[in-house]
């Protein structure tokens, strides 16, 4: 039975459109389950029915007829209530709904089971039999498992016709869902960024010389079988005959018509090099994966490494020019920052990820930039989108695919309300963030890039919270010496003083690596990352400190950061190594070198336990809230299927704030929040209640937050504070925040906060 379920699998998510996909499907599940019919029904978005798409053993001309309302028909309660009915003789059913002319009053036995993808209810599986019978336990789970595998391919199949309707100069409104990532609205033209040497993640592009693309292609082939040979050459001696054959098998396929010439023809029709190599690698793959002889099917993997080697070759020598947009979108299956690295920002409007969430750090990075960004938009068929119009909606995360004029005049319209929030939030600039009442916060700026420090300056922001240092390293091919740190670091430090600017330490692992020292981990944010990689290399660490404290010279506004700190004895063991750069220069120069103020970041429960016994150690804390909620609620932030469940203003969230705040006190040590959550004006307010006089947001928020910050009373804030303490949910505690926000006359801000 598994082996059925994985070929009908393959055959169902290699289908060229929706319709062949559900042919597909009501074939052979009614052979599996061996029923007497099989329908698949699908809720039509525009009028929420349930529409007969595909059927075998009812009428062919009933499809897209027979259409249900939600509260109609067994298969309207499948859908509503999204769980299974097995029922003994359906008509006899109170709910039955009998269409005349399809050929259904012959059937009596009914089991329907819901096909849900990522929580959303596409419609239902039936099987009927004419018998008066209920359906076995052991196939009502089969039909479910069935149910619940396809789901995903009929997603993928209604996005790919979605692009079908385009080919054909039809719009597309419905929108390709995803998680919001930076707020804001944004046309352009998609420009997608993938990764080298994957194939998968090839876009497709156009060619304007042919003949040229081929001649490229063929010398990267010829450059993989100089490999392959030098390769047998090099296992000549060690390796048995028997196994030698593996290269043969290499030889053949590059011998054969299947990859060389399937490639050459699809580059004749006008397709670049990489994209017609992933087309026809894919096209033989799916033929292998469907054979019933297992040694066969294992060849998929012969084949898919070929190509990789040959995509390699490819994308190791000059291809076709690219041509960036006035207007870019970048899209991508897995955005992180090395993606922006050597790309003309100017250009970029907006970023699309098929997966991370909202607290991924391409996400953060675009709402530093000032960009909308939708994240987790997993239907969206990658290869298909370069070069179409896209319309990003980054408060509701949702992209529109060359929608109509309609679509565009509506958000044209949103962009102009953006505009005018923006012209009215000018005035607070050069303002101080004082309540009502007096009560003084300082607002300073996250920042990670060069780029970032024009907007710091233009928002108005109190200095630099949190610099991010592993940014400038991910965009070199080694890392970068003394010197270099020395002269990035005064640049960022001069730009600021006398306001104070906090560098954090290399904090990378997670979803940050250095191209040039990769950390490759089946768990990274459980793994080696932040402070673990410094402490592991101090030859790294002092090298970064020493660069940090000669820039700091005749300064004096630098701050350490220390991230991912979870133990005391790692805060000694940095001290102490901080302690002895610092001596060190001392010796080498006579100049004055203070010791600058250092601090820890509290991003892990650990860290919160001991947030006291850190707190006796170090001149600040930082609380990192980004990652602090990740650990907390046991939620990677980069997944899109449990995005949902990822909010700061969960109550233990809220408790270890709390906990932080109170062992900071104990010891006069100030406590800081730089993470996404300062910047998130419903958050903001209960920040301040709380007690945190210091918020460090992303540039481009600081005047909304500064907004919030002086329309208040802080007395305000604490009741508020108050009023949220008995509060169980998350979503509970948000809407009340925002109805306070509402109410003090800020409605405008609750969209451009989200």
């Amino acid at each position: 039975m598994l082996e059925a379920l994985r070929k009908l699998s393959e055959e169902v998510s290699s289908a060229e459109n929706l319709d062949r996909a559900l042919r597909l499907i009501v074939r052979r599940v009614r052979e599996v389950i061996g029923a007497d019919a099989c329908s698949v029904y699908l809720i039509d978005p525009a009028t929420n029915e349930r529409v007969l798409m595909a059927t075998e053993g009812l009428r062919a001309d009933a499809v897209g007829r027979v259409r249900l309302r939600p509260d109609e028909g067994l298969v309207g309660l499948v859908c509503s209530r999204a769980e299974p009915m097995n029922v003994e003789d359906a008509p006899g059913h109170p709910a039955y709904r009998f269409f005349p002319k399809i050929g259904e009053e012959a059937f009596h036995g009914f089991l329907g089971v819901p096909l849900i993808h990522q929580g959303r209810t596409l419609g239902a599986l039936v099987v009927q039999q004419k018998e008066r019978r209920r359906f076995t336990e052991d196939e009502e789970t089969l039909l479910i498992t069935l149910a619940a595998q396809l789901a995903a391919a009929i997603a993928h199949a209604e996005a790919v016709t979605g692009f079908e309707r385009l080919a054909r100069g039809h719009h597309h409104d419905r929108p390709f869902p995803g998680i919001s990532g930076a707020p804001g609205v944004a046309v352009g033209t998609a420009m997608v960024v993938y990764p080298p040497f994957n194939l998968a993640a090839v876009p497709d592009r156009a060619v304007d010389d042919p003949e040229v693309e081929v001649r490229r292609f063929l010398a990267a082939v010829e450059r993989v079988r100089q490999d392959i040979d030098r390769l047998e050459a090099r296992f000549d001696r060690d390796l048995p005959q028997a196994d030698r054959a593996l290269f043969e098998a290499y030889r053949l396929m590059l011998d054969s018509d299947s990859i060389v010439g399937g490639t050459i023809t699809r580059i004749d029709l006008g397709q670049w090099a990489p994209a017609a190599l992933r087309d026809t690698v894919e096209e033989h793959s799916r033929a292998f994966r469907l054979m019933d002889d297992p040694y066969l099917r294992e060849r998929v993997e012969d084949m898919r490494d070929l190509g990789r080697r040959i995509l390699e070759r490819l994308e190791t020598q000059p291809g076709p020019p690219v041509h960036f947009p006035e207007a870019a979108v970048l899209v991508g299956d897995s955005l992180g920052p090395a993606a922006f690295i050597d790309l003309p920002l100017e250009r970029v409007r907006a970023l699309v990820s098929r997966q991370g969430s909202g607290s991924s750090h391409a996400a953060i990075l675009a709402r530093a930039l000032g960009i909308p960004a939708v994240m987790g938009v997993s239907d969206l068929p990658l290869a298909k989108v370069e070069g179409k119009t896209l319309v990003v909606d980054g408060y509701e995360g949702r992209v529109f695919v060359d929608p109509s004029p309609a679509i565009r005049e509506q958000f044209q319209r949103l962009s102009d309300e953006e505009h005018e929030l923006r012209a009215e939030l000018e005035p607070l600039r050069d303002l101080p963030a004082v309540t009502h009442d007096g009560h003084r916060i300082t607002l300073l700026a996250n920042a990670g890039l060069r780029s970032e420090l024009e907007p710091i300056r233009d928002n108005g922001a109190d200095g630099i919270g949190l610099y991010r240092t592993e940014f400038p390293f991910m965009m070199r091919d080694r890392f970068p010496g003394e010197g270099e740190q020395t002269k990035l670091y005064r640049r960022i430090l001069q730009h600021c003083a006398p306001a104070p600017v906090t560098l954090r330490t290399l904090d990378i692992g997670g979803d940050k690596s250095l191209p040039y020292f990769p950390i490759h981990e089946d768990n990274p944010f459980l793994g080696w990352r932040g402070l673990r990689v410094s402490l592991d290399h101090p030859e790294i660490f002092m090298v970064q400190i020493r660069a940090m404290v000669r820039a700091n010279a005749g300064l004096g506004n630098l701050h350490i950061l220390l991230p991912m700190v979870t133990t005391p004895a790692e805060v000694d063991e940095a001290l102490h190594l901080i302690g002895r750069a610092h001596r060190e220069l001392q010796e080498e120069t006579d100049e004055e070198l203070p010791l600058p103020r250092l601090g820890a970041m509290i991003e892990v429960p650990s860290a919160v336990s001991s947030a006291a016994a850190i707190a006796r150690r170090v001149d600040f804390l930082s609380i990192g809230t980004n990652d602090l909620v990740q650990y907390l609620l046991a939620v990677d932030r980069n997944n899109h299927r449990v995005a949902k469940l990822y909010d700061a203003l969960h109550p233990a969230v809220i408790e270890a704030i709390e906990r932080v705040l109170h062992a900071g006190a104990r010891y006069g040590k100030p406590v800081s929040v730089c993470g996404e959550m300062a910047s998130d004006p419903a958050a903001a307010l209960l920040l301040v209640g709380l007690g945190l006089n210091t918020l460090s947001v992303n540039p481009i928020d600081i005047p909304r937050i500064k907004w919030v910050v002086r329309n208040l009373e802080y007395r305000q804030a604490r009741e508020l504070v108050e009023a949220v303490r008995d509060l169980e949910e998350a979503h509970q505690i948000r809407r009340h925040l925002e109805g306070e926000i509402e109410r003090l006359g800020l409605g405008v801000l609750l969209r451009a906060g989200k």
